[in-house]
């Protein structure tokens, strides 16, 4: 198991990969990868009981990534973890006939199900959860939404089942970045109540500073830890957290960068984790 002091400085490392993935295939959305980059790899790297070698186990764990369009977060995560080759992905991503495509791709090792059609995430969660418990297996089961997304209709009909069958092997992670494609999610949805939404549907509820790993670390073995209820972890983290040149704007949720504006971003990343040396 990683420790939180390796992941400190892994974090800039994997946030760099991404926006090369990015830049290799023209296209990808920036902004929310970089609010959620740190969840996953925190999942992945100390709570996830999955792995190249258990891919196919049917005692695995389950994660899914209800907010697809942040796929190229995830392929990082996932080369780093083993599942996938870097450098094929940057060669190949969103090029004509590949399998790395903007949103999961299920034929792909470590990918339970294609999503990205918002408000599915959750739902299918559920099912895996309450399938996990009816066969008798150890199972925990994740998923990651983004806060738009929790204007559909189906998360809180997840969210009421989740409840209803007390489903503690199952944890949501709602990356409340409070900004979407056309601007803020406070158009859509209020968030400002957020945590008591999600209480009120029966759910335990964990508040955290979502971009902070130690924080994000000790929220999942919390979840793992609670009884009789599912848990959503609410991750108020900041879009285009890392470099100054995006955070908290609109306007990169899928911003291509220019070549000033990439080698501006992989300067603030490495400085960043320079400063995890001093």
């Amino acid at each position: 198991m990683q420790t939180l002091e390796d992941l400190d400085r892994l974090r800039w490392d994997l946030r760099r990969d991404c926006v090369d993935i990015i830049m290799a295939g023209g296209g990808g959305h920036i902004g929310g990868d970089m609010s959620v980059i740190d969840a996953l790899m925190v999942l992945y790297a100390r709570h996830l009981r999955i792995s190249p070698a258990t891919a196919n186990d049917p005692n695995r764990d389950r994660f899914v990534l209800s907010k697809g369009h942040a796929m190229e977060a995830y392929y990082a995560v996932l080369c780093h973890e083993g599942f996938l080759d870097l450098a094929d992905v940057k060669a190949r991503f969103s090029k004509f006939d590949s399998p790395y495509i903007g949103h999961p791709n299920n034929k792909l090792p470590g990918i339970e199900m294609n999503s990205g059609s918002l408000g599915h995430g959750l739902p299918v969660a559920v099912g895996m959860a309450l399938a996990a418990r009816m066969d008798g297996r150890p199972t925990r089961v994740y998923t990651i939404m983004g806060d738009g997304e929790l204007a559909e209709g189906s998360v809180w009909e997840g969210a009421m089942s989740g409840a209803t069958y007390g489903l503690d092997n199952l944890c949501a992670l709602v990356d409340r970045n409070r900004l979407q494609i056309s601007g803020s999610t406070e158009d859509v949805i209020r968030q400002d109540d957020q945590e008591a939404r999600w209480a009120a549907f029966g759910w335990n509820v964990i508040s955290i500073p979502g971009n902070d790993i130690r924080a994000v670390d000790e929220a999942l073995g919390l979840a793992a830890r609670t009884a009789g209820k599912p848990t959503a972890i609410i991750l108020n983290t900041t879009k285009g957290y890392g470099s100054p040149l995006m955070e908290d704007k609109a306007g990169w949720h899928h911003h291509l960068p220019n070549q000033e504006e990439y080698e501006q971003i992989i300067a603030d990343f490495s400085a960043r984790k320079e400063a995890c040396h001093a």
